[in-house]
């Protein structure tokens, strides 16, 4: 039987332990509180994240991360990509030599402009061929309650990816191999960012036009940013592109989408996160795209815009109206 480690108690990491389990993995599920990891053992409930959901027998809840990882042949990460770095620094140690790492985050790092996979190659030293990542239009809750659902495993080496395919591929969950680990980490990242954007665009009373524009505008930004980084274009008209945009944009259960609506309803960044009880990683992210999009000399307005709103408190109408106002241009600029 494939044992996996998943790191993080959250909706997301709980719910991917409830595909692993339910794919016939033995799941050692970590979380820093202990009297949450009791509550999933003895009620088969994480009341926290995913209340109402029963989480398989397969997986058990612990607070020891060297008991997590023993004998473990994949660790999953699905922690607040900012709490990566400082997270995997003290888990590594307990981990194999050849444990496959599986990123389930969609952001990028602060300060190093650095992709969740190019964190989890630094911090361990293992090569690309040990480090996957997995993305799609994966809603935690919907995945918990065992709705249908596609995504997308990437490893530079195909045979892992086949292999990580295999360990979480359920009657609902069906997961498609990739090798292109860039695309699909910028298509998580940047999709959270231009969410915040439909949501801002959703809290200001605006139509569906708007929300249609800026989700395919997006989407360009994402795969010019993409392509000057050497990831393949096809990836963002696929799972962990566009598929992932849509479901973000569009669904109440996204909190990016959310946490940009009671921006655009005029609530300040303090008000927001006051009411805002997980992480919505477009909101530390979008500063770190617009850093890498810099590096790259790639032209990304609507993230712009995103930053300006979020971080600098430029009113959303003045935002709004800066970008229609901008230069025209082909489509394809």
């Amino acid at each position: 039987m494939t044992r996996c480690a998943v790191y993080g108690t959250g909706s997301w990491g709980t719910a991917f332990a409830m595909v692993l389990a339910d794919a016939g993995c033995e799941v050692s599920l970590w979380g820093r509180r202990a009297e949450l990891a009791e509550r999933i053992n003895t009620t088969r409930e994480n009341p926290d994240y995913l209340p109402g959901m029963t989480v398989p027998e397969g997986v058990t809840a612990t607070t020891d991360p060297v008991l997590a990882a023993r004998g473990a042949e994949f660790a999953v990460l699905a922690v607040p990509s900012q709490t990566l770095r400082a997270n995997l620094a003290q888990w590594a140690p307990s981990l194999a030599g050849d444990t496959v790492l599986v990123s389930l985050m969609k952001g990028v790092e602060l300060g190093t402009a650095k992709r969740m996979s190019e964190v989890v190659q630094e911090v361990t030293g293992a090569g690309p061929e040990r480090v996957a990542v997995l993305s799609g239009p994966n809603l935690a809750r919907e995945i918990a309650a065992r709705q249908p659902a596609a995504s997308v495993v990437a490893c530079r080496d195909e045979s892992v990816a086949r292999r990580l395919q295999a360990a979480c591929h359920t009657p609902y969950f069906r997961p498609y191999t990739n090798t292109d680990v860039v695309g699909c980490e910028l298509g998580g990242a940047v999709k959270n960012v231009i969410a915040l954007a439909v949501g801002i665009a959703d809290g200001m009373g605006l139509g569906d036009n708007t929300k249609a524009s800026l989700i395919t505008r997006g989407l360009a930004e994402t795969t010019r940013l993409g392509l000057a980084m050497g990831a393949d274009a096809h990836t963002f008209a696929g799972l962990a592109g566009l598929g992932d945009l849509v479901a973000t944009c569009s669904s109440p259960l996204s909190r990016n989408h959310t946490f940009g609506i009671n921006l655009g309803r005029g609530m300040t960044l303090q008000e927001t996160v006051a009411v805002t009880r997980q992480t919505a990683e477009g909101v530390k992210s979008c500063e770190s795209v617009l850093d890498l999009a810099r590096r790259h000399g790639v032209e990304m307005p609507i993230t712009e815009t995103v930053v300006d709103i979020v971080h600098d408190g430029k009113p959303p109408m003045v935002g709004l109206k800066e970008l229609m106002s901008r230069s025209a241009k082909p489509e394809r600029h």
